[in-house]
């Protein structure tokens, strides 16, 4: 019985209010994703909310799938991350290339992958790739990805600089499709091996990976007219065999919890170092890019080694956060990151927007669901 009790108690430190203790109010959270549900905009939703270390929010709302039947949504189904891919598989592990002197970020990317330097990229550099700044076109065509990874991969070293490297912000699959394999070159292994290993690995993230067991799995929309399950949503992702930097990372939110926890902490979970304290700070921090279209006034775009952190991508960080404070990402299919440091909060919104006919959208509730939780944590 003492057992008992000593485990209830903690369960209560985690919930709070279940026992009248005071905490954050997120009434504003439930209501938000009710009514994104009611409007139709995704089929469901699992929203997570870390606060000074500990998980305060936790909740599963709508349906994991709607055909071919209806399935509820559990706080432990699996989300195609989309890309979220960028910072929390490739990034990390570029940065970790980085911290332990492997990969510079001033280093040409053709230093280590040699045929990419052709058509004039031989200065485009692992900073600008990262930054979304290396002039590189968003996406190539689909038919480059039709006869197999290595056709693909020589097709993406034969691509054009769009600008002159380093001129402009302009987001960039391919970029991170490049990173992917600089770290399979300089890593050794294939970066969602890499990741597992020394990201999700060590940071006990069990339900993090590329290619998973379509056990649990939320599906998303449909290619050749089947409803996908367990197969990555984007089509380039999918034609290089499922595994890319840009694309192809799975997930739950309770092993974003772990990841954002492990960034709040600077680089260490549980006894657990992933990255060093000056690491996370150079992953994380915002640096300024130039606009692809200069505006009048100027804008100031400030991106991250990874993540974005004040352009127009960062809806999901809503009406309090601030952007030079924290730093965040989306993902096509519906989900999205919000990490705010001051306040030492993270706020993670799962959807399969795309479910089942690729029409949802959750600009709205990621804007609201940011908003709600920043104002019931007390951010300023």
């Amino acid at each position: 019985m003492i057992l008992l009790g000593v485990h209830l108690r903690l369960l209560c430190v985690i919930c709070g209010p279940c026992i009248g203790l005071p905490g954050p109010d997120f009434t504003g959270v439930d209501q938000a994703v009710e009514a994104a549900l009611a409007r139709g905009d995704c089929p469901g939703a699992v929203v997570g909310v870390v606060r000074k270390d500990a998980v305060v929010y936790r909740k599963a709302f709508g349906h994991r799938a709607v055909q071919p039947e209806k399935v509820p949504m559990t706080v432990d189904a699996v989300f195609d991350l989309a890309s979220l891919t960028k910072p929390m598989a490739t990034g990390t592990s570029v940065m970790r290339l980085v911290e332990q002197g492997k990969l510079k970020l001033d280093d040409p990317a053709s230093k280590h992958w040699p045929a990419f330097g052709a058509a004039g990229k031989d200065a485009v550099t692992v900073r600008q790739l990262l930054l979304h700044t290396s002039g590189l076109i968003d996406d190539n065509p689909l038919a480059d990805y039709a006869d197999g990874r290595a056709k693909a991969l020589d097709r993406i070293a034969a691509l054009r600089l769009e600008a002159p490297a380093g001129s402009r912000f302009r987001y960039s699959d391919v970029g991170y499709i490049v990173l992917g394999e600089l770290v399979e070159r300089i890593g050794g292994k294939p970066v969602d091996e890499y990741a597992k290993e020394y990201v999700f690995g060590p940071l006990g993230m069990a339900d993090t990976g590329y290619r998973p067991d379509p056990k649990r799995v939320a599906p998303t929309g449909k290619r050749e007219g089947k409803i996908i399950l367990g197969a990555v949503h984007d089509p380039r992702a999918f034609r290089l065999g499922g595994v890319a930097g840009h694309a192809g990372l799975f997930g739950t939110a309770d092993d974003l919890a772990r990841y954002a926890r492990m960034l709040l902490r600077g680089g260490e979970l549980d006894g657990v170092r992933v990255l060093k304290p000056e690491t996370v700070r150079l992953f994380t921090e915002g640096h300024e890019v130039p606009e692809a279209k200069p505006s009048d006034p100027p804008k100031k775009l400030l991106r991250s080694f990874g993540w974005d952190v004040d352009t127009a991508y960062t809806a999901q960080r809503g009406e309090v956060f601030r952007g030079a404070d924290g730093f965040g990402h989306t993902g096509f299919t519906g989900t999205s990151v919000w990490i705010d440091r001051p306040s030492q909060t993270a706020v993670i919104l799962l959807t399969n927007r795309v479910h089942p006919d690729d029409k949802g959208n959750v600009v709205r509730l990621r804007r609201e669901v940011g908003t709600a939780v920043a104002k019931a944590v007390g951010a300023k």
